[in-house]
């Protein structure tokens, strides 16, 4: 008998899953594949089920020869090992950026002989409500909330980029890239009180409210299913930061940072050129506490900022401020500089990683842009957020087409560069 083959990725069967298995059945021994964890993130899809409870569904099926776990979203593995007479799949991958997996399985085939069958994509109401529950399901508060834990578990680096509002909030959802024979996405989203304040028009001084950026979450996570990561700037007082932890836990946000700075805030980016007072590590180390012990699920994460780095007191303040903030509770350390060379930021990183091994490390590299993420990974960092990007280059865009309608009195010499209207609303999703 010939080996057909095809992959599911997927927490639930429907219809269309048994449409491609009837098909498989055509041309001999079906063999289906199921994406570890890691691979379903690569392939746009977050579980909901375990592994092991994937494995056990697909083995469910009855007329299958055999279960196997496909660990890469490209199939070069699979041919090694079962070397594939037949790939069956549906043709929705024959357009965006699933496109690179489809050409990874034609250049096997080529290679190896074999033949592709693409199955015609089942769209019907049935197929596209169970899909859109799924979805709905991954952005109830209970699964958002703990996604950032198991991202940190399953990614190199968790890559994060700054929403304010429930458009930025669809860009950073939906944006794939096809690169290098993978496809990149990013894994969650950083709701800055900077660009929530400057969306507004208010300045960066805690001037926005907790109610107000309250609105702000719910505006993006109304359309998105991706962790968010909330800019609590200082936490403020320890009695209003406990309520601040409660309702980020109880909206399904994943983590607040907050800053160890006290008084009036400013930018840190600003440095020593504003008066800025770092908070004494005993009370900071408080706040941390206090914030821990309102918690009611273990799914939230507390992270401490460092801001030694920025205020020019040098590497040994930052790491006893680690190592204090670590012993208060702290879910994870997030160290800043607003120097464009990234050795500092290193130096930092390599001497921490070595007395804390498993404790989440979170960078902004917004001065030293330069550097990648490979970089970073290699000093020990599990997370870096783009802090601001979404907002400065949305301004600069808008003034200049604003600019063009005054001075030709008309909007004709703004078209080449705007996104036509139904491109823009096919982003949005009816109910």
């Amino acid at each position: 008998m010939k080996t057909v083959y095809t992959c599911f990725c997927t927490d639930v069967l429907h219809e269309g899953h048994y449409k491609i298995i009837e098909e498989c059945k055509k041309y001999g021994d079906v063999v289906i594949g199921v994406l570890t964890d890691e691979a379903m993130i690569k392939y746009l899809r977050f579980p909901s089920k375990s592994l092991g409870e994937r494995v056990e569904m697909i083995k469910q099926i009855p007329g299958i020869k055999d279960v196997v776990i496909q660990s890469e979203i490209m199939y070069d593995e699979i041919f090694d090992t079962l070397k594939p007479d037949f790939v069956v799949h549906g043709d929705n991958w024959k357009e965006g950026p699933l496109t690179l997996i489809r050409d990874n399985v034609l250049d096997l085939l080529e290679r190896n002989g074999g033949q592709l069958i693409e199955v015609p994509y089942t769209y019907n109401e049935n197929v596209a409500r169970i899909e859109k529950r799924m979805k709905e399901k991954l952005a109830m508060p209970e699964y958002r909330r703990k996604r950032l834990r198991q991202l940190l578990k399953l990614c190199p680096i968790v890559k994060v980029l700054e929403v304010h509002s429930g458009i930025t909030g669809l860009i950073a959802e939906k944006t794939v890239v096809a690169h290098d024979g993978e496809l990149n996405q990013f894994d969650a989203m950083w709701l800055s009180s900077l660009c929530d304040s400057t969306e507004k028009g208010k300045p960066d001084i805690e001037l926005v409210d907790l109610t107000s950026r309250v609105r702000t979450i719910n505006d993006v996570m109304e359309v998105t299913m991706k962790p968010i990561i909330f800019d609590g700037d200082t936490g403020g007082l320890i009695e209003h930061f406990v309520y601040t932890v409660r309702t980020l836990e109880r909206l399904g946000v994943s983590a607040v940072i907050i800053e160890d700075k006290n008084g009036l805030k400013r930018n840190s980016l600003f440095g020593a050129e504003v008066k800025q007072t770092q908070d004494s590590i005993k009370h900071f180390c408080e706040k941390i506490k206090a914030g821990k012990k309102v918690q009611l699920t273990d799914d939230f994460m507390i992270i401490a900022r460092i801001e030694s780095l920025i205020l020019e007191k040098g590497l040994e303040d930052a790491l006893n401020r680690a190592d204090a903030y670590v012993g208060a509770g702290a879910d994870g350390i997030m160290i800043h500089s607003r120097n464009k060379n990234p050795e500092e930021i290193f130096s930092f990183c390599d001497a921490f990683r070595l007395k804390h091994p498993d404790v989440p490390l979170v960078v902004v590299p917004t001065s030293y842009n330069q550097v990648t993420e490979n970089d970073l990974v290699e000093h020990g960092v599990n997370i870096v957020i783009y802090a601001n990007h979404l907002i400065r280059s949305a301004y600069p865009a808008m003034e200049k087409t604003a600019t063009d309608i005054l001075t030709y009195h008309r909007a004709k010499e703004t078209d080449d560069r705007l996104m036509p209207i139904k491109q823009i609303i096919s982003l949005i999703e009816e109910l």
